[in-house]
């Protein structure tokens, strides 16, 4: 048996129950982290998702600015911020902010800010 896949999972799932609450409190946490960025761009022109309501992930957030050149600034200033990872997928372009199980809500709540105060001074 693949030992070390099977004591990897054993050690993700001891975390989940002794420092999450379990699989339950899991998923509000992802909803709540992703809960912050859609709402960002549902509440604003700045920002377009890139998929549909129904088909959005917790765990990859897309999305596109008005135009290339401003995704460039964004990504850029993002990551001189601290957040990194923000550049979308080279075939599709656009911006990207993955926030799987270990992307605390704070980390999160910065990117929320960021992304506000951005569109702000720049939409």
């Amino acid at each position: 048996p693949p030992a070390f896949a099977i004591y990897m999972v054993g050690k993700v799932l001891r975390w989940l129950e002794d420092t999450i609450g379990g699989l339950e409190a899991m998923s509000g946490i992802n909803r709540k982290k992703a809960a912050l960025l859609y709402d960002i761009m549902e509440g604003s022109s700045f920002y377009r998702p890139t998929a549909d309501k129904d088909s959005r992930s917790l765990m990859n957030v897309t999305f596109r600015l008005p135009t290339e050149d401003l995704e460039k600034e964004f990504v850029e200033k993002a990551t001189k911020e601290g957040l990194g990872g923000i550049k979308g997928h080279r075939s599709v372009g656009g911006c990207r902010a993955s926030i799987y199980n270990a992307v605390p809500l704070e980390a999160v709540e910065a990117l929320a800010a960021f992304m506000t105060e951005f569109a702000r001074t720049r939409g």
